[in-house]
């Protein structure tokens, strides 16, 4: 997914263009809280079960859904990766331009 527009609401700046969607922004809203709740938890799965109400095997369940679903948007990064470096080679896409994307995408 690229983003090609970003707008702010409050000062009217538009920013036009194709921009890399960081893999977490990727991730469904269920997941992004999992996620936030891990970290607020301090990296424990033994609190973050206990903070969530739910079993520690529940959770391990979730976790590695999570996990799948962070591994099959890295192959298709990769694989858009692999789309942008032919596009510059067919004339396609400025060389910069996929240098640009591959660095936000690597950053996100």
């Amino acid at each position: 997914m690229t983003a090609r527009r970003l707008e702010c609401a409050a000062c009217d700046i538009v920013v036009a263009g194709d921009f890399a969607t960081p893999r977490l922004a990727r991730l469904d809203s269920e997941d992004q809280l999992l996620i936030e709740s891990f970290v607020l938890c301090g990296g424990s799965l033994k609190h973050l079960a206990q903070d969530l109400s739910i079993s520690y095997p529940t959770l391990r369940k979730r976790i590695d859904g999570l996990i799948s679903r962070l591994n099959d948007l890295r192959a298709s990064d990769e694989r858009q990766a692999e789309q942008w470096l032919q596009q510059v080679e067919a004339g396609k896409m400025k060389p910069e331009k996929a240098a640009r994307l591959l660095r936000e995408q690597a950053h996100g």
